[in-house]
This record gives structure tokens, sequence and C-alpha cells, in this order.
């Protein structure tokens, strides 16, 4: 035989020695019904047991995703309810910079888009909505993201299925040109190498595809629960009275509420809880308002 001398020659030599070269651990004086599949893994040589690891490392990233997103896919985990309960109460009570450092604190959604939305609370209302829709699209497009994976390994399965299939053509060809018909047993191997192959890649892409569109789905569902959620814990801001408030890492109080003249204070007594002009917690002899920086004269 004449000795291959391009890359592409080599290349094709090594495949079919590949693909036509038993291991030793599969038993020849089997007939093909005879052996198991490990058996008929090993005898298509260390291509096709190449392709088999590919296909069982393909099947555990599978299962590991839909753990994952099984798990991460609940609104109890988007929005955990004892999260929404003390990002609410700290809200009512007009602590926005309290508020933020507990979205600081937390890694959940709605977390962290409350708290892209705070960082424009003295911009108004407009400027918060359009941040919830802003940061919700962000946080949403990381889960989705992990959703896509799935969908990958539907695409690729098949692929690495079809590669051994491939392989295991060769092989019978290899067969059916050394001997024709009068091996039957050999070529009836190999024809089963390349079924088994193919069988593989569409057992991991079936159940992959149909994960991708429920889990696809799942995510809308709950991503719209926990902006739900978002909607009603800003829907209550007293926006006008905060215009001109920097919540963050430089965190600074409102100027004077635009109903009082500047410098004028707003006289307040020992019992008051509540800033008059925005309503927010307030503490006996704190000046200013921490949270719209009205200045507050004491009395008894």
């Amino acid at each position: 035989m004449q000795k291959p001398h391009s890359t592409l020659q080599r290349l094709l030599a090594f495949l079919l020695l590949a693909a036509t070269s038993p291991l030793a651990l599969a038993a020849d004086g089997k007939a093909p019904d005879q052996m198991s599949i490990i058996e008929t893994i090993l005898h298509g040589g260390p291509l096709i047991v190449g392709i088999w690891l590919c296909i069982l490392g393909t099947s555990v990233i599978l299962i590991m995703f839909i753990i994952q997103l099984y798990m991460t896919l609940r609104v109890e985990n988007l929005a955990p309810k004892a999260l929404v309960e003390s990002l609410a109460s700290t809200i009512q009570a007009g602590n926005y910079q309290e508020t933020w450092e507990t979205c600081r604190a937390n890694k959940a959604y709605v977390a962290a888009v409350l708290k892209g939305a705070l960082e424009r609370l003295g911009r108004g209302k407009d400027a918060v909505e359009t941040s919830l829709i802003e940061y919700g699209q962000r946080e949403g497009q990381i889960i989705k993201t992990k959703i896509s994976y799935v969908s990958v390994i539907g695409v690729i399965a098949p692929m690495i299925g079809l590669l051994g299939t491939v392989i295991g053509m060769m092989g019978a060809f290899a067969v059916l040109g050394s001997s024709g018909v009068a091996d039957p047993r050999g070529l009836a191997l190999r024809i089963g190498e390349v079924l088994m192959a193919t069988a593989s890649g569409l057992f991991i892409a079936i159940p992959a595809f149909i994960y991708y569109y429920y889990f696809r789905n799942l995510a809308t569902i709950v991503l719209v629960a926990a902006d739900d959620k978002l909607n009603r814990l800003v829907e209550d801001i007293p926006y006008e009275e905060l215009a001109g408030i920097h919540i963050g890492e430089n965190f600074q109080a409102a100027p004077a509420h635009a109903g009082t003249a500047a410098g004028q204070s707003q006289r307040v007594s020992a019992a008051d809880t509540a800033c008059p002009v925005c309503g927010g917690a307030i503490t006996a002899g704190q000046n200013p308002c921490p949270h719209c920086g009205s200045t507050l004269e004491w009395g008894s």
C-alpha cells in the first residue's frame, strides 16, 4: 500500500486504523448478540471509547444543570419571603439607606434589582421604574443564560453521536472491503456500534430540549412573580419628598422639601417618631432628618 504523504491522508489512515482495531477486552470469540454493551463499546477501538466518554460526560453535565435550575427557578428563591418583608418594613419606615444596605448584603434577585433602583431614588418615580426594568432584564438574562446551556447540550449530543456513527461506518466498510459478505458477524458488530452511537446522542438530546422549553417557560413565570413583588415594594414611596436624595455608597440626604422655605425648620416634639416632611423614622434629638435632610426643631 502506498504510504500517505499529505496530512489529510495520514489523518484518514489513523481514523481507519483506530476504527478497525478492537481492544483486547472485547471477546472476539463471541457473537454480536452475545456481547454486552460495554464489550461492544470496547470493541470499537479508542475513538469509539472516547466518544462514549464524551457522551457520558455530557449526560452528567445535563443532570447537574437540571438539578441546579430546579433549585433556582422558584419564587421563594428569587424573592424570599423573609427578605421581602424586611425590605418592606424598612421602606415603610423611610430608611432607604438601610434598605440599600440590606440589598447589598443579599444575592437574591429582588435584592439585586431593588438595589439598583434605590440608587436612582432621588431622580423621581420614572427613573426608579426604569431602573427596575433595566436591572430586572439584566438579572433575568443571567438566569436565562444558564437555561440556554441545556439547549446547547441538546445540540451537541447528537453531533457527538453522529461522529461515532461516521467512525463506526468507516469500520463497517473496512470489514466489508476486506472480507466482503463472508464475515457477517464483523459487519453486524460494526453496524451495531453505529446504531448505539446514534441512539445515545438522541437519548441525551430529547430530554435536553424538553427541559430547555420547560425551564424557559418556568423562568418567565417566576420572574414575573418576583417583579410583581418589587413593584409593590416601591409603589408607596413619596418620590416628590425625596427629590435630590442619594442612596448608595455615598449617602447624601435630600435638600429641604420643596414645600418648605430654605432654612426653615420643622418643629417636632420629643414624642414624635416620624419626620413631618417625609414621614421617615426619626429619634428624639436627631437633626436634620436622615431621610429628606429637613431641619428639625425639637421641643418638649
